[in-house]
């Protein structure tokens, strides 16, 4: 006769499930891993909630697309040996040195001209970055539910030090792991290009500022609970030596401590009594005394503050030889348009700044000429048109300067 099966348990049901996951939807979760996303129109709502939960995809932040987790990834790749993935030592230092060959592999293909092959390594490169931050979430979940659970569960002060020092040792070996990313490098890595700047620069240092609260919240928690045990541990040791003491002594019998000269601190802990005293005033043979009272207690002098007087409005200074300036570039400006009106072709800005030896900056001047066109009448503008000769700033900035204006009249 067949053994009858145990009842399941919660580790050995949540197992199963997750396992059936995979099993069930193993076509699209092995099309996500050789695509590096998954197509979350193959999953139904509940379906990829069941996913998420599980733990098996997860999304990295809001603008990725869903992924293998890294340990469904990494066991992926150690089933079917693909080597291109195959982590055989998951720290820091390696996956820093495979992101590192990957800039490399994505730079040497990009220079050639291979531009499938540097789309590759870039999404081979993007998940290298997020297993890093992966890896790091992971520990520190795992740490969590240490606390959570083995930390919180333990009889003796021994064990309590004991899961404390493993607890530290872990965050310290994390904080390790984070100072090997040093940002500096990673700029130089990343030069000029964008995708690059946003992978290995913005997302990451996100991730581990992230990481960094995480574990300095972990190390609060670990305090915590250390104080809140020590607290508990002393008051049941001194639960459990009183026990012992009555236990060897059982003829003892405490005295009435109220009635000893003195008291014990332990015991002597009572608040003091704060007295009020308030005047009786139904007692009408204490009024007269009263009211002697009163009379003699020295009363403070109350000076009265003096009375500011009433300033004057507060008028800002208008500085007139700026205000002069200001009208005679107007002025300027406006004789330059009135130029340009009767010339039969354009008129440069600058030109007529040089030939009239007008003692203007330039770029006070082409800023004066385009905010005057801007301000012209609506039944003056359209008799005129614009141009702006502009030009890049650098070859890796797109900010543009003008460097002149051209003012012309239009054809009737």
């Amino acid at each position: 006769m067949a053994q009858e099966t145990p009842p399941l348990s919660g580790l050995f049901k949540n197992g199963a499930e997750r396992l059936s996951l995979l099993g069930k939807h193993h076509h699209v979760l092995m099309k996500g891993y050789i695509n590096g996303f998954i197509d979350e129109t193959a999953f139904s709502d509940q379906t990829l909630k069941k996913l998420i939960a599980a733990r098996i995809v997860w999304r990295p932040d809001e603008q990725q697309p869903l992924m293998l987790r890294p340990l469904v990834s990494e066991l992926i790749a150690s089933m079917v040996a693909d080597e291109s993935r195959r982590q055989i030592n998951a720290d820091v230092a390696e996956k820093l040195e495979q992101i590192r060959i990957k800039v490399q592999s994505w730079r040497d293909a990009h220079y050639k001209g291979d531009y499938s092959i540097a789309e590759r390594q870039m999404q081979r490169l993007t998940e290298l970055v997020h297993d890093l931050s992966g890896q790091f979430e992971e520990a520190i979940d795992s740490l969590w539910h240490r606390l959570n659970n083995d930390f919180g569960f333990v009889s003796t002060l021994n064990e309590k030090i004991s899961e404390n020092k493993r607890a530290q040792n872990q965050v310290r070996r994390l904080l390790d792991g984070l100072d090997l990313i040093v940002f500096h490098e990673l700029i130089e890595f990343a030069e000029n290009n964008s995708s690059l700047r946003k992978i290995l620069v913005s997302q990451l240092q996100l991730r581990v500022s992230l990481h960094h609260s995480s574990l300095l919240a972990v190390q609060q928690r670990l305090v915590d609970l250390m104080a809140k045990f020590r607290q508990q541990q002393s008051r049941t040791l001194l639960v459990t030596n009183m026990a012992a003491f009555l236990h060897q002594h059982p003829q003892y019998q405490p005295t009435s401590y109220p009635e000893r000269r003195e008291v014990p601190d332990v015991f002597n802990i009572a608040s003091p009594l704060s007295l009020h005293a308030s005047i009786s005033l139904d007692r009408t043979v204490d009024r007269q005394m009263i009211a002697e009272m009163l009379l003699a207690l020295p009363r403070a002098l109350v000076i009265p503050p003096p009375v500011p007087k009433s300033a004057g409005p507060v008028i800002p200074p208008i500085d007139e030889e700026v205000a002069a300036r200001q009208v005679a570039l107007k002025m300027d400006v406006e004789d330059f348009y009135v130029f340009a009106a009767g010339q039969s072709g354009p008129v440069s800005a600058l030109y007529y700044l040089t030939e009239n030896h007008l003692n203007w900056d330039s770029e006070i001047w082409l800023y004066q000429v385009i905010t005057e066109y801007q301000s012209l009448p609506l039944a003056d503008k359209p008799r005129f048109w614009q141009r702006c000769d502009e030009r890049q700033a650098s070859p890796v900035n797109d900010l543009r300067i003008i460097s002149d204006v051209i003012i012309g009249v239009r054809g009737k």
